[in-house]
């Protein structure tokens, strides 16, 4: 479980194909502590959850290594070499909640449209896959690529999001251009009440 508080900002160094379409993934912490981090715990990257398999914390820049599967590959985006991720360590139990509850397991890629700056701010327009149009609500929120953020309006599968200065300096978000993709996660909070309105609607 995770907050969508970006902790450091990364980048993938290398990725190695495994057997089939999995692959291994180095990733260059970029100033995350590892410090506290074992084989075995979670960091999600980009807004996905993925298991720690290997460990260089020695050597400069520290990096870390994941086995990504074909499946997660297959549904979303952002693990090309060179490219910068989003970084998290798994939410502890003693840890503030500044952002929302994120479980890292992407509901699907969306597509940025546009941008637009806004004063100091700048405007993310965004459109997600038809399945999760349901989920968007104004003053909702929503994980794009890991970074837990406000929705700001709806427009059937279209949104958009303001991102404040701090956001774009201290997360890849800024890197995004029209045409980009992005890992989205919906509110669980969402999920859960769609789930009981089906199934009361079944009851009737």
């Amino acid at each position: 479980m995770f907050t969508g508080i970006i902790q450091a900002v990364g980048h993938i160094v290398s990725v190695t194909p495994l057997s089939g379409a999995d692959a291994r993934v180095v990733i260059d912490a970029g100033g995350l502590d590892l410090a506290d981090v074992a084989l075995g715990d979670s960091i999600a990257a980009n807004g996905v959850c993925l298991t720690v398999v290997a460990l260089a914390t020695t050597q400069t820049p520290p990096c870390y290594s994941v086995d990504v599967s074909g499946a997660t590959f297959s549904c979303t985006t952002g693990f090309s070499a060179g490219g910068r991720v989003n970084l998290e360590k798994a939410l502890r139990l003693s840890d503030r909640l500044g952002g929302h509850l994120v479980s890292g397991h992407v509901d699907g890629v969306g597509e940025v449209l546009a941008l637009t700056r806004i004063g100091e701010s700048h405007r993310f327009d965004i459109r997600a896959p038809e399945a999760l149009a349901r989920y968007l609500a104004a003053k909702g929120s929503i994980a794009v690529n890991g970074v837990s953020l406000t929705v700001n309006t709806v427009d059937d599968r279209d949104f958009s999001i303001n991102l404040i200065p701090h956001t774009l300096e201290h997360t890849a978000l800024g890197d995004l251009q029209p045409g980009s993709r992005v890992n989205l996660e919906a509110d669980m909070l969402a999920r859960y009440a769609d789930r009981l309105m089906a199934y009361l609607d079944k009851k009737d």
